[in-house]
C-alpha cells in the first residue's frame, strides 16, 4: 500500500472527526433497540452532519483511552441488511477493540475486519 495515501486517509479521517459532534446515542451496557440481546460493550453512536450507507451519520465506537482520534476502523458487511459499513474507533484501547470486533463477527449475518492506523 503507499504509505502517503495511508496517512492522507488517516487525516481526512482526524478532519472529519475534528469538525463533528459525536452522538453517543447507544452507551457501554445499553441494549440494541431492535435485538434486545445484543449488548454495547463500548459506548456507540454517529458523527453529527455525516451520511454513511445506511442515510444516517457514520458510526462510531469511543472508548476510554486518552486519544480522541480515530485509531481503527471496523469494515462491515451485513447480509439481513444487505450493506457494508465503516465504524470509526475513537479511543479504543486494545481490549475494547477485541470486543468491539467479537460483536461485529458474534453472528453468520454480519462479519467485520479491522484496520489499524499504521
Amino acid at each position: 500500500m503507499n504509505r502517503g495515501m495511508n496517512i492522507e486517509f488517516w487525516l481526512t479521517v482526524d478532519k472529519l472527526v475534528e469538525d463533528s459532534e459525536i452522538v453517543i446515542d447507544r452507551p457501554k451496557g445499553s441494549a440494541h433497540p431492535r435485538f434486545p440481546h445484543m449488548i454495547y460493550p463500548v459506548d456507540y453512536g454517529y458523527l453529527s452532519n455525516t451520511n454513511s450507507m445506511d442515510g444516517a451519520g457514520i458510526d462510531v465506537w469511543v472508548g476510554t483511552g486518552d486519544s480522541r482520534k480515530a485509531d481503527a476502523i471496523i469494515c462491515t458487511v451485513d447480509l439481513m441488511k444487505r450493506d457494508s459499513e465503516i465504524k470509526l474507533l475513537i479511543g479504543c484501547t486494545e481490549e475494547e477493540k477485541q470486543l468491539i470486533m467479537e460483536k461485529h463477527n458474534a453472528t453468520e449475518n454480519m462479519k467485520g475486519i479491522l484496520v489499524k492506523r499504521g
